[in-house]
C-alpha cells in the first residue's frame, strides 16, 4: 500500500503573492501529480478520458453543465474534477485491520485530510456501545440492526435521513420513498446549508426554485454578473463558458470580497492561447464589495435604472414585460427610490461612481445574466438579496429570453437532482399525491426537519436515529460542538460512505459505516450492469456509468443498500418492489417517469446523447406563483455594524479541496502553502488592530447569545480582502457559526457573516513568509 502523502498538516506556513491567473499548464501538472499519487496510470487514464463524456462518468466534483454532444473537448474536466475522481479511484484501502489499530478517539483527533488519505472503505463496520473501536459486521446483521432500531422508535419522526448531493437520482428517489413509506418527511440535505436561500427566493418570485439559464444563454449574454462566487476553485469549468462568452463579446462584472485568480485571467489548457499565450481576461470590472453588501448594491442599481427611465421615458425599462408578466412593480419602485446612498456606500464599501459605471454597463446590454453562489446565500439576508437580483433582472426583461436569466451556481454534482427526486422536507402536495397514486400509500404531509432543525431535534432527544447517504454532515454543519453533542445523543448513527471522514468518529450509542460503490466503479446487479443519472445546475438530466473494478467485493451500491434496508424495515408494507428496484435501476426510472414532471419516458430519453432538458416554466413565459405572475418584492436590510476592533469573517474553500475534504494543505491561487490555519485580513485592518504579519491569533466569535465560540491558533496573512472583512477556511471555522444564526426564511447557516475579534495566541511566533 502506498504511504499517504502529507499526513497531518504541520502548520509550516509559507506565503507567496496571490496568483493573477488560473489554470494553464500548472493545473494539468497538479492534477496528474495528485492522480498518480492515488492510483495507477491506467485507472487515471480511464477516468479522465471518460469523465463528462457521453456514456461515461459524470464528474462528482461540481454541478456545472456539459457542452452539447459533439461540442465537448476530449478532456472535458478541470484540475479539481481530475483530483476528485482519482481520489475516489485510489488504490489505498481501509480494512478491518486499520480499525483494529486505530480507536475512534484517536481517529477523532486526525485531520479531514489525513482521514481521506487513508483510502477506500472496504467492508461494513460497527461500533458498539462502550467500545472505542469499529469492528466488522456482516451486511445481513447490519441491516437487521438498522431495521430493529427503526422499528423500535416511538414515532417515524424520531428518524432523520440525510442526503449529500453526490447521490444519484435513483438512490435519492429510493431514499425519499423509503423514508415516506416509513412515515416521515425528515429528509434534510446538503442544499439546506448551501443554496437553500436560492430555492426559497426563486420559488417565491418566479414560481420555480431552479435557475433559468443554459450554457447557450451564458455564451450569448452581453453582460454577466458573477456575485459571491469563485469559479476558478469551486466550479472551474465555468471559466471555459465565460471564456466563450468573452470571445462572443460579453462583458463580465465580478462582485466579490476577494480578488480571485480565475476571474482576473483564465489560461485554458485545452487551447494554444492558454498554454503559450496570455489567456483571456475574464472580469472587465471588479467590485471589491464588503461581505453582505450585495443587496445594497442591487437596490442601488435598481434605483439608478428607475431614475434613468425617468430621464428617458420608455427607453430603459421593459414595460411590456413588466405589465404582462409581473406584479408588485409600483410598491417595489416606491421602496427602492427611498434607498439612502449613504447607507448603500457604507454597506458595500464602493463609491457611487463605481456603481454608476455598472449601471452604464447594464444600459448598454440587451441580454444580462446574473450568476451567484454561497457568497450571496450564506448571509442572514440571503433570500432578500436574491429577490432583489430578480427585481433587477425583471426591470429590463432579462428573464425567459435567450442570453438572459438567473443562474444559481450549485457546487455539488447532483444536489439539484436530489430535490427533483423528492429529497426535501417540504415537498409540495402535488409530488406526494403522485407518490400516493403510484405506490398506493399516503405519504406523511407534515413538514419534516431540515439540517439545522435536525441538529436541534437530536440535541433535544426528539430524533434518535440518523442515517446519512454520503456526505460529512458533522463537518459541514454549523456550531461544531453543538452538532457533535447532538449526534452523540442519538441511539444509532449510520453513514453510507466511500471514504473515511470525521463524521464517522462522532458516533451515536451505536454507529455503523456502510461502504458503497463510488461513481467511478462498475455497478453490476442481478439485472446486469447498471447506470445512474444526475441533474446539473442547468436542469439537464443525463447518465453516469462507472468503468473501474470495485474497490472491494464487499461493497454494495447506494441503491442496493437502501433497497435492502427498506425491505428489511418495512416488511412488505406498503407493497413496493424493492427487489426489482435493486436488480434493475430502469424499474426505478419507470416509476420516476410517472411522478416527476418532465421525466416522462425517462429510460428511453435519458439514453440519448445529451440526456433530457427538464422544462423551466419561466423560459416558457409561465410564472407559477400564487398570482400567476413574477413578483417584484420590497427587501429591507440593515447597514452591517461591527463593534470597534472586530471583523466580519467569511468561510471559504481552498483550491485543493472538495467540500469538507482538503487534498493538500495548499491554496496556491491565494499563495497559501503548508497550512490551513490561516486568517486572511486586509493590511490596513491589521494596522488598525495592532496585529502583524505571521502573528498567531484565536478567532473569537461574537454573537448575541453570549456563548464563547472560538477557533484557536490561526496565523495572520495580509491579503486584499475588503476593508473590515476577513476570510478563513471551511470547515475549520464552522464552529464559529451558531446553530441559531440562520438566514431569514430559508434557515440556512450564515457562514459568510461571522463577527469575530482576533486575540493574540499566547506563546506563538510567526513562521516563514516567503
Amino acid at each position: 500500500m502506498k504511504k499517504p502523502p502529507g499526513g497531518q498538516p504541520k502548520d509550516e506556513l509559507t506565503v507567496t503573492p496571490p496568483k493573477k491567473w488560473a489554470a494553464g499548464v500548472p493545473a494539468v501538472v497538479h492534477a496528474l501529480e495528485y492522480s498518480l499519487e492515488q492510483t495507477s496510470p491506467l485507472k487515471t487514464g480511464v477516468d479522465l478520458l471518460t469523465m463528462n463524456q457521453v456514456g461515461g462518468i459524470d464528474c462528482p466534483g461540481c454541478a456545472w453543465a456539459d457542452p452539447a454532444p459533439g461540442h465537448r473537448h476530449r478532456n472535458e474536466y478541470c484540475e479539481n474534477g481530475a483530483k476528485h475522481i482519482n481520489d475516489e479511484a485510489t488504490t489505498r484501502r481501509v480494512t478491518a485491520d486499520f480499525f483494529r489499530d486505530h480507536s475512534v478517539s484517536e481517529l477523532s483527533r486526525q485531520s479531514d485530510m489525513w482521514l481521506n488519505h487513508q483510502g477506500r472503505l472496504t467492508e461494513p463496520m460497527v461500533k458498539w456501545p462502550e467500545s472505542d473501536h469499529y469492528e466488522p459486521i456482516s451486511w445481513n446483521d447490519a441491516f437487521r440492526l438498522l431495521a430493529t432500531e427503526l422499528n423500535s422508535l416511538d414515532s417515524p419522526d424520531e428518524a432523520v435521513f440525510y442526503t449529500s448531493g453526490r447521490a444519484s437520482n435513483e438512490a435519492a428517489f429510493v431514499l425519499q420513498l423509503f423514508a415516506r413509506a416509513f412515515g416521515t418527511n425528515n429528509l434534510p440535505d446538503c442544499s439546506n446549508m448551501c443554496h437553500e436561500s436560492s430555492g426559497f427566493a426563486l420559488h417565491e418570485t418566479l414560481g420555480t426554485g431552479k435557475g433559468t439559464v443554459s450554457l447557450h444563454d451564458l455564451h450569448h449574454a452581453d453582460l454577466i454578473f458573477l456575485v459571491g462566487q469563485n469559479p476558478g476553485t469551486n466550479h472551474p469549468r465555468q471559466l471555459s463558458a465565460l471564456e466563450q462568452a468573452k470571445l462572443n463579446g460579453a462583458r463580465v462584472i465580478a462582485v466579490n470580497t476577494l480578488p480571485e485568480a480565475g476571474l482576473l485571467r483564465f489560461k485554458n489548457p485545452q487551447k494554444a492561447r492558454g498554454v503559450i499565450g496570455r489567456g483571456v481576461q475574464i472580469a472587465d470590472r471588479f467590485l471589491h464589495i464588503r461581505a453582505g453588501g450585495d443587496l445594497a448594491l442591487f437596490q442601488a442599481l435598481n434605483r439608478l435604472l428607475l431614475e434613468a427611465e425617468d430621464a428617458r421615458p420608455g427607453q430603459v425599462l421593459d414595460h411590456d414585460f413588466i405589465q404582462a408578466n409581473t406584479s408588485g412593480f409600483e410598491e417595489f419602485a416606491e421602496h427602492v427610490r427611498a434607498v439612502s446612498w449613504d447607507d448603500v456606500l457604507t454597506a458595500t464599501g464602493l463609491t457611487r461612481t463605481q456603481i454608476e459605471d455598472v449601471r452604464d454597463d447594464v444600459l448598454r446590454s440587451e441580454r444580462v445574466v446574473v450568476c451567484w453562489a454561497m457568497g450571496v446565500t450564506q448571509h442572514k439576508h440571503g433570500v432578500p438579496t436574491i429577490r432583489e437580483i430578480v427585481n433587477f433582472l425583471m426591470l429590463r426583461g432579462n428573464l425567459g429570453r435567450a442570453g438572459t436569466g438567473a443562474c444559481p451556481v450549485r457546487g455539488h454534482s447532483n444536489v439539484q437532482g436530489d430535490r427533483t427526486m423528492g429529497v426535501w422536507e417540504q415537498m409540495p402536495d402535488s409530488f406526494l399525491d403522485a407518490l400516493q397514486q403510484e405506490f398506493g400509500f399516503d405519504p406523511p404531509r407534515a413538514h419534516g426537519v431540515d439540517s439545522v432543525n435536525s441538529i436541534r431535534a437530536m440535541r433535544e432527544g426528539r430524533v434518535k436515529f440518523f442515517l446519512a447517504l454520503a456526505g460529512n454532515f458533522v463537518r459541514a454543519a454549523p456550531d461544531s460542538e453543538v452538532t457533535e453533542a447532538a449526534m452523540r445523543n442519538c441511539r444509532l448513527t449510520a453513514h453510507i460512505s466511500t471514504k473515511l471522514n470525521l463524521s464517522h468518529t462522532v458516533c451515536g450509542r451505536t454507529a455503523l459505516i456502510l461502504p458503497t460503490l463510488g461513481r467511478t466503479e462498475r455497478d453490476i446487479q442481478a439485472g446486469g450492469e447498471q447506470f445512474v443519472t444526475v441533474e446539473n445546475s442547468m436542469s439537464e438530466v443525463h447518465t453516469s456509468r462507472g468503468r473501474l473494478k470495485p474497490a472491494s467485493k464487499l461493497l454494495l451500491s447506494e441503491v442496493a443498500i437502501l433497497c435492502r434496508l427498506a425491505r428489511r424495515t418495512l416488511n412488505g408494507k406498503p407493497d413496493i418492489p424493492w427487489d426489482r428496484f435493486e436488480a434493475d435501476y430502469g424499474a426505478i426510472r419507470d416509476r420516476i417517469s410517472r411522478i416527476v414532471p418532465g421525466l416522462h419516458d425517462f429510460n428511453r430519453r435519458v439514453a440519448r446523447p445529451g440526456g433530457i432538458q427538464l422544462p423551466n416554466p419561466v423560459n416558457e413565459g409561465v410564472f407559477p406563483t400564487a398570482v400567476g405572475k413574477a413578483l417584484f418584492t420590497r427587501n429591507d436590510w440593515e447597514v452591517p455594524h461591527l463593534p470597534e476592533g472586530h471583523l466580519l469573517l467569511q468561510t471559504l474553500r481552498s483550491h485543493d479541496q472538495w467540500n469538507t475534504i482538503p487534498y493538500t494543505p495548499n491554496d496556491r491561487y491565494r499563495g497559501i502553502h503548508g497550512s490551513r490555519r490561516v486568517v486572511l485580513v486586509n493590511p490596513a485592518d491589521l494596522t488598525e488592530l495592532g496585529l502583524s504579519e505571521g502573528q498567531h491569533v484565536d478567532l473569537i466569535g461574537v454573537w448575541s447569545d453570549g456563548a464563547d465560540r472560538r477557533a484557536e491558533d490561526f496565523e495572520v496573512v495580509p491579503y486584499p480582502t475588503s476593508r473590515g472583512c476577513a476570510a478563513s477556511y471551511y470547515p475549520e471555522t464552522q464552529g464559529l457559526v451558531p446553530l441559531d444564526s440562520v438566514a431569514d426564511i430559508s434557515n440556512q447557516p450564515t457562514s459568510k457573516g461571522v463577527v469575530v475579534r482576533l486575540r493574540p495566541t499566547a506563546s506563538r511566533t510567526g513562521t516563514s513568509m516567503g
